[in-house]
């Protein structure tokens, strides 16, 4: 790199404000005991506790779902709560519900019918045990409490429950599909589940229209499912009774699984006709576990082909990564059989990269629900093949890390989940076997297969006056949900990584907020006093113009001049901000000799205002200044990227 030395040369442009773009009043509180402005949670951070015991049952002849529950929520707010709220997201399919009334696509099927039925509801507090006092209100129950529930202690409460599932229900996250070997059935959204008192808003009681995802505690889900037999089930968690609950032969298969480095067929296609359970008649009970989770969800089908590998972890460590799918998901070489190998992959990459993977076993489920995430377990289109499968795996997988082990709040702030992912996700699919699908130019980045920077101008443009990144998902419309959360939040980390920070400032700060806020619940402005800390950096001006505000960038060459008109003497080239957002300045200077020189002016240059001028040490005449020659950042006009002599 060139070195250069620099002349501010102050100038005024209508649509470029210094003191706007650098606003020094950013932040508008301090770090406090809670949150730290180091962007770490605060030495007196606490956050409630939510742990579940689940017997549930499931009528494949009704199609219904029963189920009881018992929660173990214990307040540490340091506060006494007078009443508790819980998350009902099945409601979404209820006649009348909030999420129906909003939509801008008709529901397929709502009914009164739909939905939780809650039969019986007690809660057991200072070892007493009573009939609760509960109201329903859309997709949310609150429970007023005679007594409040004292800070530093714990009350249970006890739902007997059911739910019809749906062929597309709970928001489309979960329902049915035939296939010429069975029905596969998914469940999710599938118990009542606390929702999260924290030291920001209080209780999160915005209800579930479909967008906005989940918000919820931390704790152990301990869940029984009792099924008819001859039905594979998967589970999030570990299995806790495979021996007795698994034929002998596919429990061996299923242990070599786990030390193979190669995929290993525990249920094959040519024995779906024989059980996979151990008992041969009636129902079988399958026993899950999940420790310090969010949540829990699960499938099961009599036609699923299962396979499984080993995943190899930082420290030695290993867990399971399986599959299962049906027959029609093969699809010839570039089907599911290659799902496994896919999430080893992702979950060994995302592992070294960020975070070790916490759980013992990592799924992915060939059925209806398109893709969605829970912790260790995806719920992935049957239908999917070649590199869209290895993109819709590793995606589903990786949000594992962001938002399930780091706990943001989906419902408010789903570019914290989706875009973190989707940015991960562009690493992830650089690294896997060689670069094997890469680049990653999906619907989720760079939407229509070019230039990410260049793609990403109109998307700027069209939502100059919002929605913006830091919008809700369900306050803005399902076309701007896609644009803003995934794909501009996952450039605007490109942009932090490649151009402004580098990759060993930027990969510091980002390990070292995912490690600090790992099943804890980190606001917006945690992430961002995180990386300026973190990467050492005020980057309040980025934050402000790419997540609060979508600013439009536009940088040009506005003038060459010689020193003393001799070229041999050095020359002073003059670029302009003219759009309100500011960034670096990437400059090449090719002189007429062939000499090239590569500048990359910091982003304060803008602090001083609209034009900067710079010196070159040429000696011989400038053929041409181009402004970001590798299109790296997202520039809306290019035509006045470039001087010519």
């Amino acid at each position: 790199m060139t070195t250069v030395a620099c002349i501010a040369v102050i100038g005024v442009q209508a649509q470029y404000d210094p003191h706007i773009a650098f606003d020094p009043t950013f932040y508008k509180s301090n770090g406090n005991v809670l949150r730290s402005a180091s962007g770490k949670p605060g030495a007196s951070y606490w956050q409630n506790r939510a742990d579940y015991i689940v017997n549930a049952s499931f009528d494949t002849a009704k199609m219904v779902l029963t189920g009881k529950v018992e929660v173990d929520y214990t307040n540490n707010s340091g506060e006494d709560l007078d009443f508790l709220w819980l998350e009902l997201s099945q409601n979404t399919d209820k006649s009348g519900a909030k999420s129906q009334l909003l939509s801008e696509v008709p529901f397929a099927s709502n009914s009164e019918n739909n939905g939780f039925s809650i039969r019986t509801a007690q809660l057991e507090y200072n070892g007493q045990k009573s009939n609760m006092n509960y109201t329903v209100s859309d997709t949310r129950l609150q429970v007023r409490l005679s007594h409040p529930l004292k800070a530093h202690s714990s009350v249970k409460l006890f739902f007997d429950y059911s739910y019809p599932l749906l062929q597309s229900g709970g928001g489309d996250r979960g329902g049915y599909l035939d296939t010429k070997n069975g029905r596969i059935y998914e469940f999710s959204y599938w118990y009542p589940r606390m929702c999260v008192y924290d030291d920001l808003v209080g209780w999160n009681t915005l209800p579930f229209v479909g967008s906005g995802e989940m918000y919820m505690d931390y704790g152990n889900i301990d869940y029984t499912l009792t099924v008819p037999s001859g039905l594979l089930v998967v589970g999030s968690g570990a299995l806790q009774n495979e021996k007795e609950v698994l034929d002998g032969k596919v429990f061996d298969k299923l242990q070599q699984a786990k030390q193979s480095e190669t995929t290993v067929t525990i249920h094959g296609k040519n024995e779906l006709n024989t059980f996979v359970s151990r008992k041969k008649d009636g129902n079988s009970v399958w026993h899950f576990r999940m420790d310090n989770t969010r949540d829990a969800a699960w499938a099961m089908s009599k036609s699923f082909i299962w396979d499984g590998a080993k995943i190899n972890l930082p420290e030695g460590k290993t867990a399971l990564a399986q599959s299962v799918y049906p027959v029609e998901s093969i699809q010839g070489d570039s089907g599911w059989t290659n799902a496994t190998a896919y999430l080893k992959g992702s979950v060994e990459i995302f592992s070294k990269s960020w975070l070790a993977f916490p759980y013992p076993v990592a799924t992915n489920v060939g059925g209806p629900v398109g893709g969605m995430e829970f912790p260790a377990l995806a719920f992935d289109y049957w239908k999917v093949s070649g590199k869209d499968l290895w993109m819709l795996i590793s995606h589903e997988i990786g949000h594992t890390w962001y938002p399930m082990i780091v706990g943001s709040d989906e419902r408010k702030n789903a570019w914290m989940d989706e875009g973190f992912n989707t940015f991960v996700d562009i690493y992830a699919q650089d690294t896997f076997q060689n670069g094997r699908f890469a680049p990653k130019r999906d619907g989720e980045y760079a939407p229509n297969g070019g230039n990410p920077a260049d793609e990403i101008v109109p998307v700027i443009a069209a939502n100059a006056k919002g929605p913006f990144v830091l919008t809700a998902p369900d306050a803005m419309s399902g076309k701007d949900v896609h644009p803003l959360m995934y794909f501009k939040t996952a450039f605007g980390l490109v942009l932090l990584r490649e151009v402004i920070l580098g990759h060993e400032r930027f990969d510091y700060a980002f390990r070292q907020y995912t490690k600090d806020w790992a099943f804890k619940h980190p606001s917006p402005m945690d992430f961002f006093h995180a990386m300026d800390n973190g990467a050492g950096e005020d980057l309040t001006w980025f934050w402000n113009g790419w997540f609060y505000n979508n600013w439009q960038f536009d940088q040009a060459v506005t003038s060459v001049v010689y020193i003393d008109g001799q070229p041999a003497n050095g020359s002073q080239v003059t670029i302009e901000n003219l759009q309100q957002l500011p960034l670096p300045a990437i400059v090449e200077v090719t002189e007429t000799n062939g000499k090239v020189h590569h500048i990359q002016l910091p982003v304060e240059i803008w602090q001083r205002g609209s034009e900067w001028t710079f010196k070159v040490p040429t000696i011989s005449k400038i053929k041409q200044v181009v402004l970001d020659p590798k299109h790296q950042l997202p520039d809306m006009d290019r035509n006045n990227n470039v001087w010519k002599g």
